[in-house]
């Protein structure tokens, strides 16, 4: 007999359900997109015991017929596929037919839906991958599908959950992703009794992005606005027996692709410590993609220190045939049909916007101090508050006045006093006297009245609250905070400005255009510069001793492991040379080894200007603070240096009359 054997459906179900039910935010990700391509406008997902005991989900889609209701929990089984032609343009959120009968063979699962073909809907119960029940019920159109004991037969995979509070912080973190990406959609989200999301359908990603974020988050990002890009497509392939007929046809036009970026991005200077904060979405398909998250911190390159990450929300649409869905189970991964077109997309997209924008960072408000938190009553708590506060009124007594103790010990000890308890002070008392309405009281009325000589700041004078650093060719420098900070002034308020990095930004952009143009200012030394190199950095050296000469260094090798300096950069000096060259070839050897050749080239500009850059402690007269104010308002990206530090900081005009109570 062979050893080879077809496994039974409800093994088969139980397989599959590893791949697709992996916790419960896998059963909710299921099930919010079956809803969604069923056309829903409102989606109510309940949980219990973040998501173990009970998932519930009920929309108002198209719902199903009964004999639909019965086949859709056959293995893939779908309405969204009819041959294998449609794997190539997927269009739906699923199309596998496998997340009904895997979530229903490892859970208690209970389906009531109705389409409007039908007068009476249809309630199927299925336990473990066993139907129980099928009848008709009496309901509005749509659907309602509640699962319940998650893995009550996998003892195995139950045990592998986390916490209640970290499942439910994965549904959360689901439901908020989809409801960014339908603003058109109601989404409810509730725990028991607490509601943890409720959003209901705006007309623009702003307000929804108000809604799921609040305010604080919106007055930190950039608007993408729509970016479109044309994507032309080579002509198909003719075999050589019709090219003499297809050379004689009459061109025509050459087919291309539209893609489109939508969506906010941070500013550099909003930094987060890992990848949580970027959203991404590709036709509305929320998804993880290594391609499109090394886009978006390319874009932050040279803005952002190299370990912090951007918040980023971000909508691509594409043709479904640009984009492949079906590479992952879970499908959270996509490939796309002309990868470096996207990723180059999406870069240039985000850095361009951000160079029109040139957001600048500004002073936050203090944040007023939030009322302590009351105890809850009990008579501890009550006698705490019952004991009347120390008189301050009287002078402490004298040192040398108070009696010194004695020596023994026969001083009589304190005595104590039990005193009841006093409930709580009723919220309504109407046994008082009647509200007296009096003038004011002579404390109020002794307040000195602004006069009128002070006058109004002119509304007109306020500039827009959006603070850009294109204000800073406006500037007029102040002076000098310990001769290593500007103070300026503007229309828009008050400026300080490292004047370290701003002199960096200034010679990293200058150093990158002559390195282009083929036309960088170098200077001879008298003597060569002699360096010893470690086995790893004479390595570095060789894949990088071309990008160092068009740089404007002039280096050879001078024996074994050694190298010998006889030209550098015009900016750098001579004591600041050997740092230099040591820093470049130590991060070449422990950084750049997996980088393209355009970040090499990046990094070591970066470094050529952090050590030409005027440093801090340094006295600058005011043609010095002007020109630099200048030359930092004339570069591309003014908002950080090459290392990610922010350059200047706002003190808006709005905020400087908030603190003198003007506004």
């Amino acid at each position: 007999m062979g050893r080879i054997r077809v496994l039974p459906d409800q093994v088969a179900n139980k397989i599959a359900a590893g791949e697709v039910v992996e916790r419960p935010a896998s059963v909710v990700k299921e099930l919010l997109e079956n809803a969604l391509d069923a056309g829903s406008t409102d989606l109510r997902v309940e949980v219990e015991s973040g998501g173990r005991r009970l998932i519930r989900i009920s929309d108002d889609g198209c719902g199903m017929l009964r004999d639909d209701a019965l086949l859709a929990f056959e293995r893939h089984a779908t309405s969204k596929l009819r041959d294998v032609k449609d794997l190539l343009s997927i269009a739906t959120l699923g199309f596998r037919g496998e997340a009904l009968p895997s979530i229903a063979s490892v859970s208690r699962l209970l389906l009531e839906t109705r389409s409007d073909e039908e007068t009476t809907g249809t309630r199927v119960e299925i336990a473990g991958g066993k139907m129980l029940h099928c009848d008709e019920v009496a309901r509005a159109r749509g659907s309602t599908v509640t699962v319940r004991d998650l893995f009550f037969n996998v003892p195995a995979r139950k045990k592998f959950l986390r916490t209640e509070q970290t499942e439910l912080a994965h549904i959360a973190s689901l439901v908020t992703h989809y409801s960014l990406a339908h603003k058109d959609k109601t989404f409810r989200l509730t725990s028991g009794a607490a509601e943890l999301l409720a959003v209901t359908p705006v007309a623009t990603m702003h307000e929804r992005v108000f809604q799921v974020f609040g305010s604080q988050i919106i007055e930190e990002l950039v608007d993408l606005g729509e970016r479109e890009q044309q994507l032309i497509l080579p002509p198909p392939y003719v075999p050589p027996s019709e090219a003499i007929a297809a050379f004689r046809r009459e061109d025509d036009e050459p087919s291309s692709k539209t893609f489109r970026l939508t969506g906010f991005v941070s500013r550099p200077q909003v930094q987060k410590g890992n990848r949580n904060s970027i959203f991404i979405f590709v036709n509305r398909r929320l998804i993880r993609d290594r391609l499109l998250l090394h886009a978006i911190s390319s874009a932050y390159h040279n803005l952002m220190p190299p370990a912090a990450f951007p918040f980023a929300l971000l909508f691509l649409e594409c043709d479904c045939d640009e984009v492949d869905v079906n590479v992952h189970p879970s499908k959270t991964e996509v490939r796309f049909r002309h990868q470096s077109f996207v990723h180059d997309f999406v870069r240039d997209s985000i850095r361009e916007r951000l160079i029109e924008t040139r957001p600048a960072p500004t002073f936050s408000p203090a944040a007023s101090p939030q009322p302590a938190a009351r105890m809850p009553y009990s008579e501890f708590s009550q006698m705490l508050e019952n004991q009347p506060p120390p008189d301050v009124s009287e002078p402490p007594a004298e040192a040398d006045s108070a009696p010194p103790p004695p020596a023994d010990d026969s001083s009589p000890l304190p005595s104590f006093a039990l005193r009841p308890a006093v409930g709580p002070t009723p919220r309504l008392d109407f046994g008082g006297p009647g509200i007296s309405v009096s003038a004011p009281s002579a404390e109020t009325a002794a307040r000195p009245r602004v006069p009128e000589t002070h006058g109004a700041f002119p509304a007109d004078a306020l500039p827009a609250s959006d603070a850009s650093l294109s204000a800073l060719s406006d500037l007029r420098p102040l002076g000098q905070i310990h001769e290593s900070f500007i103070v300026a002034a503007g229309r828009d308020g008050l400026w300080i400005i490292d004047q370290h990095v701003a002199h960096e930004r200034i010679l990293f952009e200058r150093v990158l255009r002559q390195r282009a143009a083929g036309q960088v200012e170098t200077q001879r030394l008298l003597m060569p510069l002699i360096l010893q190199l470690t086995p790893g950095q004479q390595i570095e050296y060789a894949r990088i001793a071309d990008e160092l000469n068009a740089l404007g260094f002039e280096t050879e090798p001078f024996g074994n492991r050694t190298i010998a300096v006889k030209a550098a950069p015009a900016a750098v000096g001579q004591a600041e040379l050997e740092r230099l060259l040591s820093e470049i070839l130590e991060t070449a050897e422990s950084e750049l080894r997996g980088l393209s050749l355009d970040d090499v080239r990046r990094a070591m500009a970066a470094s050529i200007a952090c050590h030409a850059a005027i440093k801090i402690n340094t006295r600058l007269d005011h043609a010095k603070m002007e020109w630099l104010l200048r030359s930092l308002a004339a570069t591309d990206c003014p908002m950080s240096c090459p290392h990610g530090r922010p350059i200047a900081l706002q003190y808006s005009t709005r905020e400087i009359l908030k603190a003198f109570h003007r506004i």
